[in-house]
C-alpha cells in the first residue's frame, strides 16, 4: 500500500488488506471521504497481476470522466469506456462503464457470452452503490450483484447509508466472503451556518457548541398569495456573506431550473472575480469554443465571465462539462444546481448551499431525507485545500429552524430494495435456468433478504392486533361461551323485531274495530315464547351483558384486519416472485413463452432494455415500423421513449405517415394493457409525440436553432429525448429477428440523429 504518496486514512488501509485477502468489500463513507482511493488499490493489483477490472458507475457522465481521468493516471492504451452508445477499447484492462451495461454483460445478451465478457475480470468496483434506493433503476445493482460470478471480488462503494451491515451480510450470502469498512470519519469537517432573512448581513451557526439549535434564528414568516410571490429574493445577500467570509468557491442547490438561471442572473452584478481570473475564463472559453463550435451562441455565456453559472439538466451536456471545468478550476465562484449535481460528478466545493430542506412534489411540500441533505451537504469541503467545509441552509416558511436542526443531527436513510422482475428478466433467467431455478435467484434479492425490516411495520402492526385481541378476552360470570351468547343475541333480536310488528297489527286491527285473525294470535303467543326463551339465558338479567356483546363485536372487527394484514403480509413477504410469475403469465399469453423457455420472439425480448421490453418487441413484430423513412422512424421511436412530462407544453403537428404509425401503436398498447390488467402487471407503454416533430426535422437535416426555436424547453431536455431514440435504435441494430430493412434504416437515423450538440457528452 506503499503505492500512494500519501499516507493512508485507518479505513482506507483496512478496505486494501481485506482486497489483498482476495475479499469482496462495502466501503461505507461520506461524500468526499476518499473511497476512489480504495478502487485505485484494486485497479493497481489487477496491472500488476495481469487481470482485469471492471468500474462501473451509475451515471453517463461520471463514467466518461473516471474514464479520463484514469487514461491521464494509467494511459490510454489500458482503459477502456463502455456505455449505452460509447465502446471505447473494451477488451483493455481497465474499464470503464455504466452498472447497466455491466448488468447486461451478465446476462449474456447483446454484448456475447458471459464467460467472454468477463474473462479475465478479477475485479468488479460498483461506485455510488447507494444508487439501488433508485426508484426507477435501483435494480440495476441488485442485478448485478447477484449474477456476478464468485470468482470476481465486488469492490462496492457507497455514501453513508443506516444499514450497510445488512447490504454486506446480503452480498456475504449471495455472491462470496464479504466485509463491511464503514466509516463515519470525514477528512474536511463541516460547519453548520443558517441565513435568517431577518438578519440579512450575517450567517448565523445553526447549532450551539453542545448541538442545540441556535436560539439568535428566527423562523420565516408566513406569506400566502400576492405576498409570497413578490417576497424579496435574497440570493445576492447570502453569496455577499459567502464572499466577506472567504467561503468561496460555492455549490448553490436550489430545486428548480428556473431558479438556477434566475439566480445566476442575479447574481451577476457581484464582484466575485478578479481581472486576472476573468481573463483565465476568457482564454478557456475560447479554446472550448473552438472545440464545441455549437456552443458559440449560448445564452449562459456572459455569466461565465462574472463567475456565476447555472447547472442542471435543461442544459446542453457539452455546456455542462464546461461549467464543470471551470469549477474545478476554481475559476466559477458559485454554481447554481439542482441536486442532480449532487450524484457523483467530482466538483468540489469550499461551501455548499441548500436553498430549502423541503422540496415540492406532486402531492405538496415535503422535507428533505437525510441522505438527500448528506449528499448535498457533503459536496462541501475540498480534501487537501480546505480546513473546514461550510454548509449554509437557508430560512424558508416551508421549515422551521427546529426542523432543519433535526435533520442536519439525523442519521443517513437505509438502502431499501427496488427489486423488480421485468419481461426481459423473466426471458433471459428463463433461458438459462429452470423455473425452480429462477425462484432461487429471484428470493437471493436484496428485497427479499431484507423482507424482515421492510415487513417490520406490518408485523408490529399484527402483534399490536393480538395484543389487543387477547387484552379484551371476557370470562362471562355464568360461564357462557361466545356461541351461547350469539344465541341470546339472536332470539333477543328475532323477539324487538316480532313484537314491534305484532303492537302494529294489533293497533291496525283495533282502528278498525275488528277482532284479531287466527294467524296474527298465533304469532303473539309465538312472540311471547320467544320472550320465555331470553328469560332461560341468564344474559337477561346480567349486568356485563352489553360488555360481553361489544367485547365480541370488537373481536370480530379486529379478526377481520388481522385476516387482512396477514394476506398482506404473505404478499409482500413473496411480492417479487409473484411479480415473476405475472409477468411470466403475460408472456405465456402472448406468446412468448411456450413450456417455461422463450420462443423466437421471445429471445428477441430478452436482449431489449427498456421500461417495457414486451411492448418495443410487439411493435417490430407488427412490421408496422418497415417503409419508414429514417426521420419518421426516429419520430416514432421518440413517442414511445419519452415518459409524460409534468408540464404543458404546446402540441407541435406531425406528419401523416407517423400519426398513422402511431394510431397502430395505439391498438398495440390496447391489447398488451388487456393482457397485463388481466394478471395486474403495471410496465408503462408511453406515447408522447412531444419531440416527434423536432426529431423528425433533425433527421431531416435541420439546423439546432431551427428545432430549439420550436418549442420553449431546456436544451438537454431535447437533447436527452433525442439520446434515448438512439438507445432504442441502435438495440434494432444489435438484437435477434430484427427485419434487415429497419436495421438499415435505424443506422441511418442514428448516424443523421448524433451530430453537433446531440453527439456531445
Amino acid at each position: 500500500m506503499n503505492e500512494f504518496p500519501f499516507e493512508l486514512d485507518d479505513f482506507q488501509k483496512d478496505a486494501c488488506k481485506f482486497i489483498d485477502e482476495g475479499k469482496s468489500v462495502v466501503v461505507c463513507a461520506p461524500t468526499g471521504a476518499g473511497k476512489t482511493v480504495i478502487a485505485q488499490h484494486a485497479i493497481n493489483r489487477a496491472i500488476d497481476e495481469n487481470m482485469r477490472i471492471f468500474y462501473t458507475t451509475p451515471l453517463k457522465a461520471l463514467s466518461n470522466q473516471k474514464y479520463y481521468d484514469f487514461s491521464e493516471q494509467y494511459g490510454f492504451e489500458k482503459v477502456g469506456l463502455l456505455t449505452g452508445d460509447t465502446s471505447i477499447n473494451r477488451n483493455a484492462q481497465i474499464v470503464v462503464m455504466t452498472t447497466e451495461v455491466f448488468r447486461n454483460m451478465l446476462y449474456g445478451t447483446n454484448f456475447g457470452a458471459v464467460a467472454d465478457n468477463l474473462q479475465n475480470v478479477k475485479y468488479v468496483v460498483l461506485d455510488e452503490v447507494h444508487y439501488m434506493n433508485d426508484e426507477q433503476r435501483g435494480t440495476v445493482w441488485e442485478e448485478s450483484i447477484i449474477y456476478c460470478p464468485t470468482n470476481v471480488q465486488i469492490i462496492a462503494l457507497s455514501a453513508t447509508v443506516a444499514n450497510a451491515d445488512e447490504l454486506t451480510d446480503w452480498i456475504n450470502t449471495v455472491h462470496s466472503k464479504t466485509v463491511l469498512v464503514d466509516t463515519d470519519f470525514r477528512p474536511v469537517p463541516l460547519k453548520f451556518y443558517y441565513f435568517d432573512s431577518s438578519q440579512p448581513t450575517k450567517l448565523l451557526p445553526l447549532l450551539t457548541p453542545s448541538g442545540q439549535l441556535n436560539k439568535k434564528i428566527r423562523p420565516e414568516k408566513r406569506l400566502f398569495g400576492k405576498k409570497l410571490q413578490n417576497k424579496r429574493s435574497y440570493v445576492k445577500d447570502i453569496v455577499n456573506n459567502l464572499k466577506e467570509n472567504d467561503m468561496l468557491p460555492a455549490i448553490y442547490f436550489t430545486f428548480s431550473r428556473k431558479k438556477c438561471d434566475e439566480q445566476m442572473e442575479k447574481c451577476a452584478s457581484l464582484d466575485l472575480i478578479t481581472k486576472g481570473e476573468q481573463a483565465q475564463i476568457k482564454q478557456f472559453v475560447d479554446e472550448y469554443i473552438a472545440e464545441n463550435p455549437h456552443l458559440y451562441n449560448n445564452k449562459h455565456l456572459e455569466y461565465l465571465y462574472h463567475g456565476v453559472a447555472s447547472h442542471h439538466a435543461g442544459l446542453l451536456p457539452g455546456w455542462k462539462n464546461l461549467v464543470e471545468k471551470l469549477f474545478q478550476k476554481g475559476l466559477i465562484k458559485v454554481v447554481f444546481a439542482t441536486e442532480t449535481l449532487a450524484a457523483g460528478i467530482n466538483m468540489p466545493a469550499r461551501s455548499t448551499v441548500i436553498s430549502s430542506t423541503s422540496k415540492r412534489t406532486d402531492s405538496g411540500h415535503r422535507m428533505l431525507t437525510a441522505s438527500e441533505f448528506l449528499q448535498m451537504s457533503g459536496r462541501a469541503g475540498r480534501r487537501g485545500m480546505d480546513e473546514v467545509g461550510y454548509v449554509v441552509i437557508v430560512g424558508t416558511q416551508f421549515q422551521s429552524p427546529e426542523e432543519v436542526a433535526e435533520l442536519v443531527l439525523s442519521d443517513a436513510n437505509p438502502l431499501e430494495s427496488r427489486f423488480s422482475p421485468s419481461y426481459s428478466m423473466v426471458l433471459n433467467l428463463l433461458q438459462r435456468f429452470s423455473l425452480e431455478e429462477a425462484k432461487e435467484l429471484i428470493l437471493k434479492s436484496f428485497g427479499y433478504f431484507s423482507a424482515g425490516s421492510r415487513l417490520q411495520p406490518l408485523l408490529k402492526a399484527k402483534d399490536q392486533l393480538q395484543d389487543d385481541i387477547s387484552s379484551r378476552e371476557f370470562i362471562c360470570p355464568s360461564k357462557l361461551s361466545d356461541t351461547q351468547l350469539f344465541e341470546y343475541d339472536k332470539i333477543r333480536h328475532i323477539y324487538v323485531q316480532n313484537r314491534q310488528t305484532y303492537k302494529k297489527i294489533c293497533k291496525q286491527e283495533r282502528a278498525k274495530n275488528r277482532p284479531l285473525s287466527q294467524e296474527a294470535v298465533q304469532f303473539g303467543k309465538e312472540t311471547k315464547l320467544l320472550l320465555q326463551k331470553m328469560h332461560n339465558y341468564p344474559c337477561d338479567t346480567c349486568k356485563l351483558y352489553k360488555k360481553h356483546s361489544k367485547n365480541i363485536e370488537v373481536i370480530s372487527r379486529f379478526s377481520i384486519r388481522l385476516k387482512k394484514l396477514e394476506k398482506e403480509i404473505d404478499r409482500q413477504r413473496d411480492i417479487f416472485w409473484n411479480k415473476f410469475l405475472a409477468h411470466r403469465s403475460v408472456l405465456i399469453d402472448m406468446g412468448y413463452l411456450n413450456n417455461d423457455y422463450p420462443t423466437e420472439h421471445g429471445v428477441t425480448t430478452s436482449q431489449i432494455r427498456s421500461e417495457n421490453e414486451l411492448f418495443i418487441a410487439e411493435i417490430i413484430f407488427s412490421n408496422i415500423l418497415e417503409n419508414l423513412t429514417p426521420a419518421q422512424l426516429a419520430a416514432v421511436i421518440c413517442a414511445i421513449t419519452t415518459e409524460d412530462l409534468r408540464i404543458d407544453i404546446p402540441y407541435l403537428p406531425i406528419s401523416e405517415r407517423v400519426r398513422k404509425t402511431l394510431n397502430l401503436i395505439r391498438n398495440i398498447r390496447r391489447k398488451i394493457e388487456k393482457v397485463q390488467n388481466r394478471y395486474m402487471v403495471e410496465a408503462p407503454m408511453y406515447i408522447n409525440p412531444y419531440f416527434s416533430s423536432l426529431i423528425e426535422l433533425w433527421v431531416e437535416g435541420a439546423e439546432w436553432e431551427t428545432i430549439t426555436e420550436q418549442i420553449d424547453m431546456g436544451e438537454g431536455d431535447i437533447v436527452r429525448s433525442f439520446k434515448r431514440v438512439v438507445d432504442v435504435l441502435r438495440q434494432f441494430t444489435t438484437i435477434a429477428n430484427v427485419p434487415e430493412s429497419l436495421v438499415f434504416t435505424s443506422r441511418e437515423a442514428i448516424e443523421k440523429i448524433l451530430r453537433e450538440p446531440v453527439n456531445v457528452d
